[in-house]
This record gives C-alpha cells, sequence and structure tokens, in this order.
C-alpha cells in the first residue's frame, strides 16, 4: 500500500506492543525521489522556548527526516517557513518569507496559523486571512507549491476553501486515515450562541471538501468559555487503536488551554456520536513552570522516528496589557508527549524556560 505523506502517525513497535493499534496509519510516504532514507539522528536535549515570537506553530516531518516549521508571526502580515534536520536546528534556522499578504481584498489581513502538508507529491499551506477592508472576515485559503524544494518554485494560491457557510473560519489542519483524506477546522455556526466549534469534511482534493459537514464539539464546560466560547486549533495524531483530536480552547490569554476528543480507529469518523469528548481540559497554564496560554498545538515525531512530540505556544507571563492578540509573545515550545498505560496521551505540564529533556 503506498503511504501519503501526511498519513496519521505509525510506530511499529508500540503496535506490536498494545493490542488493537491501527494499522493503517502512517507519517511518512515513498520519498519523492527514489533514495535511501538517512538514519535517524541522535536527538539533542530539548531547549525552550524554541521559537520566539512564534504562536500557532506547525511541525512537519518529511519522508527524508527533515523538519519543516511554519507559525503565525506577530505581525500577521507573512507566512514564513524554516527547516532543519533536527528539531533542535529549528531555533536557528534561516527563516523565509513564502508568501505575503495582499495590499488590498482577499488575503489582506490577519494571516493566522498555517499549516504545511505533503500531499500527493505537492506541497500546500492551509492558513486563515480576511480581506484588508473587512480584516474579521476570515476565511481558510490554501497555496500550493509542486516544487519537491517547498523554498523553490512559486507557491500558487488556489483560492478559499469553501465550507458550507461563509462565516468566521480558520486553524484548518489535513490527515488521512484509512485511505480518505479529512479536514478538521473551526467555524462559527450561523445561530450558535459560540464564537466556533470543531468540524470534519471528507476532501474531494487539498483544496474542495466532499459530502457532509459534521460539528464534533462546541464550546459546553466553563473552561472551554472564558473570555470567549471558542473550541479551535485542531490536530490529530493516531495511537494504540485510537484517533486523538486535542483542541484549544477560551480566550488567547492565560485561560487559552487544550482539550481532547477521542474516537475508535474502526468507527465511522463522520458520525459525531463516536467521538467523546474529555470533561477537563489536558493541557493547561502552570504556575510552577511560569507558562500561561498553552495551545494550538501540532504533533510530530522525534529525531529517532519513534518518540512522539507536542508543539505548541505559550507565554512567559500571566497578566498582559490590552488585547492578548496584540501582545507578539507567545513563542512556540516542544516537549515529549507522554503516554499513559490505557493508550491515551499524557500531555503533562508546558515545561519551563531553558529547561531540557532528552527526547529520545
Amino acid at each position: 500500500m503506498t503511504r501519503e505523506d501526511d498519513d496519521l502517525p505509525h510506530i511499529p513497535s508500540r503496535r506490536l506492543m498494545l493490542k488493537g493499534v491501527m494499522a493503517g496509519a502512517a507519517l511518512a510516504a515513498t520519498p519523492t525521489v527514489a533514495s535511501a532514507a538517512p538514519s535517524p539522528e541522535k536527538a539533542a536535549p530539548y531547549v525552550n522556548p524554541l521559537v520566539l515570537n512564534r504562536a500557532d506553530p506547525h511541525i512537519h516531518r518529511h519522508s527524508d527526516g527533515t523538519y519543516y516549521f511554519t507559525a503565525t508571526v506577530p505581525e500577521y502580515d507573512r507566512i514564513i517557513l524554516r527547516r532543519a534536520r533536527t528539531l533542535g536546528g529549528l531555533a536557528t534556522a534561516a527563516e523565509s518569507v513564502i508568501w505575503r499578504k495582499h495590499a488590498t481584498g482577499n488575503m489582506g489581513a490577519h494571516i493566522w496559523a498555517p499549516e504545511i502538508h505533503r500531499i500527493g507529491g505537492k506541497w500546500y499551506i492551509y492558513f486563515a486571512a480576511a480581506p484588508a477592508e473587512d480584516v474579521w472576515a476570515i476565511r481558510i485559503w490554501v497555496l500550493e507549491n509542486a516544487n519537491p524544494d517547498p523554498f523553490k518554485g512559486t507557491w500558487v494560491e488556489r483560492g478559499q476553501l469553501r465550507t458550507q457557510w461563509e462565516t468566521f473560519s480558520l486553524d484548518a489542519t489535513t490527515f488521512t486515515h484509512r485511505g480518505t483524506r479529512y479536514l478538521s477546522w473551526a467555524q462559527h455556526e450561523p445561530g450558535m450562541a459560540n464564537n466556533t466549534a470543531l468540524w470534519l469534511s471528507r476532501m474531494a482534493n487539498p483544496w474542495t471538501l466532499t459530502g457532509s459537514q459534521v460539528r464534533l464539539s462546541t464550546p459546553e464546560f466553563d473552561w472551554e468559555c472564558i473570555g470567549y466560547k471558542v473550541n479551535e486549533g485542531p490536530s490529530v495524531i493516531a495511537r494504540n487503536g485510537r484517533l486523538f483530536m486535542s483542541y484549544s480552547a477560551s480566550a488567547t490569554d492565560w485561560h487559552y488551554c487544550m482539550g481532547l476528543l477521542t474516537i475508535d480507529a474502526d468507527a465511522d469518523l463522520m458520525n459525531p456520536a463516536n467521538w467523546t469528548k474529555s470533561p477537563a481540559p489536558v493541557f493547561t497554564s502552570n504556575d510552577t513552570t511560569r507558562q500561561y496560554g498553552p495551545g494550538h498545538n501540532s504533533f510530530t515525531v522525534a529525531e529517532d522516528g519513534r518518540t512522539d512530540v507536542l508543539v505548541y505556544h505559550a507565554r512567559q507571563y500571566k497578566e498582559i496589557v490590552g488585547d492578548p492578540l496584540n501582545d507578539p509573545n507567545r513563542h512556540t515550545r516542544v516537549q515529549t508527549l507522554g503516554w499513559h498505560p490505557d493508550g491515551t496521551p499524557d500531555f503533562g505540564v508546558p515545561v519551563a524556560d531553558s529547561a531540557t529533556e532528552e527526547s529520545a
């Protein structure tokens, strides 16, 4: 079976040790250029923050072991890209601007939460943007690059990714499960008394949805409704016979935190009744480590190809003057993602500044 680059992470050793691990989920794909993959490099200890002033971080580990990093910049005006052979190397990697906002019209403001994915031999970036003249009319947009090297070639604007409604929408992520590609995102549903809920749809191609669009979660617990009623920033990891979708909730100050949805790998992903929502947040601000507002995460794996890694942003202080969206100090962080004996993820607490941990 041919594996796609953005299939969900798959670790053979864990599949042998734990019953029911999903057989069809894989992160790596057949390389675009036929060549032997390099041996995994020894992982260096993580030093946090990994990248300063970069929020909503997304790290993609390509089939050749290279890490690609993109994130929201505080100016909300461009999309950046870094790459390195190690996670730690992203801290000092050269940063390229691969796309800038338009001066007028669509994609002219609030360039938020880019994610880079490799699909069908091409690179895609999903991001949120608004018209320059209507900065809160935020929608999901897609860029495409056919060059094997995403730092080269041309990033083509594939346009808006259309959803069921023309309402506030953002934070798109894509994944495949058992041969089907899905998109999950956050959007306001007309008539709902919330800011955003989490949605899921199948995809006809990397910039087009197909079939029904189902709501997986809406803010309902107190911890999801502080400041704003928000579910956003979904990210998916497959392990131990289940899929886990993390997401972020509440306002983007120190109340920002992460929740978790869970579904059996054999269940129909498009049936919301099959998803279970954790009643308590799984990742929150921590006064001991002095990290606040952790969230908008992604998942990757360490250089050994086996150890799961949590990627997220957090601030180093609790009190913010003015609108949190105008505060630039959400920094990218990485730490090992643990696993409970029952096979569910153990997020732990956000690590302290300058802390190091062995990632392998």
